[in-house]
């Protein structure tokens, strides 16, 4: 199906069903929005005039890219792609379906289903606000529109990372005394491995007891997992060997590189993975679990050979059916590093930018290795801004803020930036440990939980907070490309974070890479 845009062409919107759809544009635009396929992956208004250029280190770019379209040399959006033309006329593409896919060649948008399969389009024709508003309205009417607000939540992650221990998290519990939290998470460190879902040595009285604590605070119990990803060279991979995905030389499909080293895929379509999937989370909500942060989502959406022939995104919103069901209609979801349309409609919540972290940027990580969806608050936030239209359904998360001053590494105006996207997003949470805070510290977290300011968007990146004006604009900006060793910038970001120590052979593994190239 070909349309002509013309500068004449009103503000309207078409729904149309077709494989294929180029819109051809009156010349090629100024900007291209280009949404990322997944939670960390890049999303932001780019120059089409400037090739994309691919992340330099195939350990991030499996983890942070969708694979087909890294290397494509021109921007590839995920389901969505926006073309900015003159006087703040925008020309939206958006597909209805899983697998929809835009492209921008030149005064070309075309849109295109990646399993060949017809679908529905969105064409819209107007305002920045127009035009996205379209778009939330047509998917809400198929996948259902965000309910009730989010909850506030005090996650482990971005103060203690996978060195949980039952001692630590007891102390926590105790010191976040009668703070207005609705949630107490515990994230990575509390498993055996990934694959083996059950208490490790250091909390010795059980997952169970750890949920039943936190419940008596009268909050809920929150646990982190990853259910699509296993190490590489782990217990798990060998015992279930013929769980794993595939590729065309039937090898086990690499997912990139994790906290628990170089990471394998399960094949979501399989049915024993399926079963085992439905009784492990049976067993964590069992426990008394009712709220659950998801990991790593993306990995039940790669390319690869399923036991069922069935195209990827379906797979992974059928996987992401049985996690719902087994956990049941009360238990709150939220997604991360999850392909985002897939989970409309089966998640509460899903994490809309890259992890931020206790610094603003990781030089050697971002720019050396060309990798905005790295973990950094500068990433998170230019991701998650571009993603608020998706507030309406769903609950958008941007991550936590911080109010620590012990191990923060922003300043004050950065630390404020992130604050006041939680605001506008609504997704309250923080990691810092109560011991942490001081007195001063601890009451802008309360009055930060407790406010409910008013907020109103002026401009793209603009926005009026309770009479005080933010501008995201100067952050938004992405660095220059640069060349440099991919597996050189990729050890000593690593080594900069503490990661090297903390990844299991991830020191030896690129000690030996560097040597042998």
């Amino acid at each position: 199906m070909k349309i002509d845009i013309t500068d004449s062409t009103p503000a309207q919107q078409i729904v149309a069903a077709a494989s294929r759809v180029t819109l051809d544009l009156p010349r090629p635009p100024r900007k291209f929005y280009r949404h990322g396929w997944q939670s960390w992956t890049l999303t932001t208004w780019v120059n089409p005039n400037e090739p994309m250029s691919p992340i330099s280190a195939r350990q991030t770019r499996a983890k942070d890219e969708d694979a087909p379209y890294a290397f494509s040399g021109h921007p590839v959006s995920a389901w969505v792609g926006a073309a900015e033309m003159d006087a703040g006329k925008i020309i939206l593409l958006g597909a209805l379906d899983l697998s929809g896919r835009v492209e921008l060649a030149n005064n070309e948008m075309r849109g295109f289903y990646e399993d060949g399969h017809e679908g529905k389009w969105l064409v819209a024709v107007g305002s920045e606000k127009e035009v996205f508003k379209n778009y939330t309205n047509e998917l809400g009417k198929i996948y259902g529109f965000a309910k009730s607000n989010p909850p506030r939540v005090w996650c482990s992650w971005y103060s203690l990372y996978n060195t949980i221990n039952e001692p630590v998290i007891d102390k926590v519990i105790r010191g976040l005394g009668d703070l207005p939290f609705d949630v107490i998470q515990l994230d990575d460190g509390w498993q055996i491995s990934l694959g083996e879902w059950d208490a490790n040595k250091k909390f010795p009285s059980g997952m169970k007891a750890i949920a039943e604590k936190i419940r008596k605070t009268n909050r809920a119990a929150g646990l982190w997992l990853s259910p699509f990803i296993t190490p590489r060279d782990g217990q798990f991979a060998k015992q279930h060997a013929d769980w794993l995905l595939r590729d065309e030389s039937d090898r086990p499909v690499y997912a990139g590189i994790g906290w628990s080293g170089e990471l394998n895929v399960l094949d979501s379509s399989h049915p024993e993975v399926l079963d085992w999937l439905d009784k492990t989370i049976r067993r964590v909500a069992g426990w008394g679990f009712n709220y659950l942060k998801l990991d790593f989502l993306y990995a039940a959406a790669v390319p690869g050979k399923r036991a069922r022939d069935i195209p990827r995104e379906t797979a992974y919103r059928e996987a992401m059916q049985v996690i719902r069901n087994a956990a049941g209609k009360d238990t709150y979801i939220l997604a991360c590093g999850a392909p985002i349309l897939p989970v409309l409609g089966i998640c509460d919540g899903i994490r809309v930018g890259p992890d931020v972290a206790p610094f603003w940027l990781s030089k050697p990580l971002s720019v050396w290795l060309n990798n905005p969806n790295n973990p950094g608050t500068q990433n998170g936030i230019r991701t998650s801004i571009h993603r608020l239209w998706l507030k309406d359904l769903i609950h958008i998360d941007p991550d936590v803020a911080y109010f620590r001053s012990r191990h923060n590494q922003m300043t004050k105006g950065q630390n404020q930036l992130l604050h006041d996207l939680v605001r506008i997003t609504t997704f309250k949470a923080t990691s810092d440990l109560p011991h942490w805070l001081k007195p001063a510290e601890r009451q802008a977290l309360r009055a930060f939980l407790e406010e409910r300011p008013e907020i109103e968007q002026l401009s793209r990146y603009r926005f009026k907070i309770e009479g005080r004006e933010v501008d995201f604009a100067p952050i938004i900006p992405l660095s220059e490309p640069v060349q440099f060793p991919p597996q050189l910038a990729l050890y000593i970001g690593m080594a900069q974070m503490g990661l090297h120590e903390l990844i299991p052979g991830m020191a030896e593994s690129l000690k030996a890479r560097i040597k042998s190239n």
